[in-house]
């Protein structure tokens, strides 16, 4: 998965579409990603004890990982994920890399 945890992405396409956040928590088995602030959903909660009142609290949840794109660190704009190999022999690492204007993306 091109998208990892602690990234900023902005939402493509859904009913928080143009919103931005940081990755929560990234689920690649499910293609899914937790994006803070975006696709709240609403939870009651009952009072528990005598004299409490019950409260609505909103929890992110997942969003497929085709709604999402990431925010390029260096432009600053929405861009797909490439990766290239730095390096030689035993020294050799893949690293990710912004499509648009090629600049390292590190988390």
């Amino acid at each position: 998965m091109k998208i990892k945890r602690n990234d900023t992405v902005t939402i493509i396409a859904g009913k928080d579409k143009g919103k931005t956040g940081k990755v929560l928590r990234a689920m690649p088995t499910d293609e899914k990603v937790v994006v803070e602030g975006a696709n709240l959903l609403a939870k009651h909660l009952r009072p528990r004890k005598a004299g409490e009142k019950g409260q609505k609290i909103f929890i992110p949840a997942p969003l497929h990982i085709g709604k999402v794109m990431l925010l390029c660190p260096q432009c600053g704009k929405a861009a797909r994920v490439g990766y290239r190999f730095t390096g030689t022999g035993a020294d050799r690492k893949k690293e990710r890399i912004c499509k648009r204007c090629s600049a390292a993306i590190t988390v």
